[in-house]
């Protein structure tokens, strides 16, 4: 799900945007990008194709229990998003929480202790599944046309989607997570061309995501942390993968990852709550709107 095009189709699709025709329209990409997205949401179980009923024109998309469990990533992007990109009031989208009656913000837990996880809080050693990267190496730029002018107004995280969509800016943000700071680092960990990996930590220190600081003079060469934007992005990280633990694994291989929380010496499971009542958020069990205060919210 690294890949802004796949991410800005489920999204509309959650939104009940779920033609062809509609996803075009919303999201300005190619018709040619498009198909070959759906083809591949398809072929891993994200969307089902519908063959036009009675009284439609055009097969119709949906979503499967695979993408559905997606929701949790999606409120943690949210939650970033408005963080850091304040929308206008056209913009907001509002929560409530039908179990307990209440509007809400949602925020993640750890599942053993309770308290906030925090990306720096977290140790990593790794998972019976662990393999490395083994991806063809990458010579392409990314995309040309920025999530920030997708026409769509429904995109309620695009500046999220402009910095994770693309595969190699992720992996270098997640490997920050771990403590790599140095070039040669994430050089190391990626199959990726070195203009490639320039362009994407450029791309992050330009965006606020990576601070750099020189470590060496003669030649200058610079380490690259992360800043307050960037480690507030590892909810939204930890969504998603224990998102790829349960449906990413057909081998049974195991987690590729495991996850400590420092704060508690706890295995770390995320947990993506109702900050009035505190429980665990369903997606059936959430009400949202965009928009205009709706007559729900206190």
């Amino acid at each position: 799900m690294g890949d802004k095009w796949c991410i800005l189709i489920i999204q509309e699709v959650f939104w009940g945007i779920n033609t062809f025709g509609g996803m075009l329209e919303a999201t300005g990409v190619s018709r040619g990008v498009l198909s070959n997205r759906l083809k591949w949401l398809q072929s891993v179980d994200c969307l089902r194709k519908r063959d036009a009923g009675t009284g439609q024109r055009h097969p119709v998309y949906h979503l499967t229990r695979k993408s559905i469990d997606l929701y949790h990533s999606s409120l943690m992007a949210v939650v970033w998003e408005e963080r850091y990109y304040p929308p206008p009031a056209s913009g907001k989208v509002h929560l409530f929480h039908r179990n307990c009656s209440h509007n809400l913000v949602t925020r993640m837990r750890c599942g053993s202790c309770r308290q906030p996880v925090h990306g720096r809080d977290v140790s990593y050693h790794p998972g019976p599944g662990a393999t490395r990267d083994a991806r063809d190496k990458k010579v392409r730029r990314r995309s040309s046309l920025s999530a920030a002018d997708v026409p769509s107004e429904r995109s309620v995280y695009r500046n999220l989607i402009n910095l994770v969509g693309d595969r190699w800016t992720a992996n270098v943000i997640a490997l920050a997570f771990h403590g790599l700071e140095r070039f040669d680092e994430f050089h190391r960990e990626l199959p990726v061309a070195t203009n490639i990996l320039s362009d994407r930590i450029r791309f992050l220190v330009k965006q606020g995501v990576f601070a750099a600081r020189p470590y060496q003079q003669r030649p200058v060469r610079y380490a690259y942390t992360l800043t307050e934007k960037g480690w507030d992005m590892f909810p939204y990280f930890l969504s998603l993968l224990q998102w790829g633990d349960k449906w990413c694994d057909p081998a049974g291989n195991g987690r590729p990852m495991c996850l400590t929380h420092t704060l508690c010496g706890e295995n770390l499971h995320g947990e993506v709550v109702c900050s009035h009542c505190g429980e665990e958020l369903r997606a059936h069990h959430v009400d949202f709107t965009i928009g205009s205060v709706p007559v729900w919210v206190e």
